[in-house]
C-alpha cells in the first residue's frame, strides 16, 4: 500500500513538472505573412524623334517623256530624263506634294502606256490636237512655240512676212507649218517642200531655199549648231490657233481628274510667281509662253 502511494506521488510530481515546463516555454510564433508580390515595372516610352521639317508626299505618281527632244526633254549622262519639261514637272510635283518618278520610252509607247496605267502623266512636247483630246484628258497649256522664219545672217526679211513675197520658202511637208504657209503663200513665193525640216534647214544652207518657216525652237537650236551658223531667226512670231496649234499640254488619263485639275494649279502658280519664267531663261533666249 505504501508502495502505491509512493508511486502515485512520484507520477503526479512529474506531471506537475511537465505542466510547470509548457508553461515557461514561450507560444509558437504564427507562420509569416507572405510578401507581398511586387508589380513588374512599367516600360519606359521611347521618346519621338525629331520632326522633319519636309511634308510627306501626299502620293506617288511616275512621268513619262520620250527623252529624245532636247532641251525639252533627253538623257542626261547618267540615262535620267532632264531639261526643260523635265525641270517644270519636277516643280509642279512639290507643289502638288507628290513624290514623282520619271521614266524614257519610244514616242509611240507614251499614250498607249498611259491608257493602261504604266504611268500617270506624259510630259514630252505633245501638241494638243482633237484626237488627243479624244483619248485622254490634257493639262492647260504649259508652253507654245510660235511660228517663224530662219535665213541667212543679214538678209532683208526681218521685219513682217510678206517681205518674202516671191521668195524661195523651205517647209516640212504634210505638216501644221506647210498648211500655214500654203494658207499664207501659196500664191505669193515658191514654196518647197521637204521630207523633214532638217532637210529644209541643209537646203537653207545650201541656198536652196531663202528662208525656211517651221517651229522657233527647232529653228533657233539648229542656228546654235556649227551647221547653222550662217543662219539667224528673222521677222516676227507666228501664232495662229487655227493652223499653229495652241501648244504643247500634259496627257493624262481622263478619270484622273483631280491629278489635272492639281497640275494645272501648279503650273498656273509657276506662271504666276516668276519660275516659270526664269526657267525658260534658263534654256531659252525667247517666251515660250
Amino acid at each position: 500500500m505504501r508502495r502505491l502511494i509512493a508511486l502515485l506521488a512520484v507520477v503526479a510530481m512529474t506531471g506537475a513538472a511537465s505542466a510547470q515546463q509548457q508553461q515557461t516555454q514561450p507560444p509558437p510564433k504564427p507562420p509569416a505573412k507572405p510578401a507581398p508580390a511586387t508589380k513588374p515595372a512599367a516600360p519606359v516610352a521611347a521618346k519621338p524623334g525629331p520632326k522633319s521639317p519636309f511634308t510627306p508626299p501626299a502620293f506617288k505618281i511616275t512621268i513619262a517623256t520620250e527623252g529624245a527632244f532636247p532641251p525639252f526633254n533627253y538623257l542626261d549622262r547618267k540615262g535620267m530624263p532632264a531639261g526643260f519639261e523635265m525641270e517644270l514637272a519636277q516643280e509642279a510635283c512639290q507643289r502638288i506634294k507628290a513624290e514623282c518618278e520619271f521614266i524614257a520610252l519610244k514616242w509611240d509607247e507614251l499614250i498607249p502606256g498611259l491608257i493602261d496605267k504604266k504611268f500617270d502623266i506624259i510630259m514630252s512636247s505633245m501638241e494638243v490636237t482633237r484626237e488627243r483630246r479624244q483619248r485622254m484628258g490634257l493639262s492647260r497649256r504649259y508652253y507654245l512655240s510660235p511660228g517663224a522664219f530662219i535665213a541667212a545672217k543679214g538678209a532683208p526679211f526681218d521685219g513682217p512676212p510678206s517681205l518674202l513675197r516671191n521668195k524661195r520658202i523651205g517647209i516640212q511637208k504634210d505638216s501644221m507649218h506647210a498648211d500655214w504657209a500654203d494658207k499664207s503663200f501659196r500664191r505669193s513665193a515658191q514654196l518647197r517642200r521637204y521630207g523633214s525640216i532638217q532637210e529644209a534647214l541643209a537646203g537653207l544652207a545650201n541656198d536652196e531655199v531663202d528662208a525656211v518657216f517651221g517651229d522657233k525652237a527647232q529653228l533657233w537650236l539648229w542656228s546654235q549648231k556649227p551647221e547653222g551658223k550662217c543662219c539667224e531667226l528673222v521677222g516676227q512670231d507666228i501664232k495662229d490657233t487655227q493652223t499653229l496649234g495652241v501648244g504643247v499640254a500634259a496627257g493624262l488619263r481622263k478619270e484622273d481628274v483631280k491629278l489635272r485639275e492639281a497640275l494645272n494649279k501648279a503650273f498656273g502658280e509657276m506662271m504666276t510667281d516668276g519660275t516659270y519664267k526664269k526657267l525658260n531663261e534658263k534654256y531659252f533666249p525667247f517666251a515660250l509662253n
